[in-house]
């Protein structure tokens, strides 16, 4: 990935968790991709023998892709930096390991003021393993 590929988020490695941008209606949707080697440090600890992705890596990794879909509204010059700002009722449903392919998407659902809601999703080969929304700022 180049500094152009981060669509707009402020991360950079080892922080990007979103590999790929398949889908975007600028400021509504977005549908990326990523995966996970597994000789990712932290599947060292995450569990030795029973590598499991952590819901938090996950959880960020949506972030992302919502972050991409808020980011893809405005122009280069004038995008603002968005922050996780609540988690809610994250679920998880299956355990993900490591090179899953892991589709991500997020759509907007709320705007308030500074506040945008995104509805969640992760999947792996069309198997919901996560959901839920996030609410970023405008930071």
């Amino acid at each position: 990935m180049t500094p152009d590929d981060f669509l707009g988020l402020p991360h950079r490695p080892p922080f990007v968790f979103v590999q790929k941008l398949n889908n975007c209606e600028p400021g509504v949707f977005a549908e990326c991709e990523t995966s996970f080697a597994p000789d990712d440090p932290m599947f060292a600890g995450h569990f030795p023998g029973d590598p499991l992705l952590p819901g938090v890596i996950l959880t960020e990794a949506l972030a992302q892709t919502a972050g991409i879909a808020a980011a893809s509204a405005h122009s280069e010059n004038a995008r603002p930096r968005f922050l996780l700002s609540a988690i809610q009722q994250m679920k998880f449903f299956h355990a993900v390991r490591p090179n899953d392919r892991i589709v991500l998407r997020g759509r907007k659902v709320a705007e308030m003021g500074g506040l945008l809601q995104f509805k969640v999703e992760a999947n792996v080969e069309q198997r919901r393993v996560a959901e839920g929304e996030l609410v970023l700022s405008t930071g």
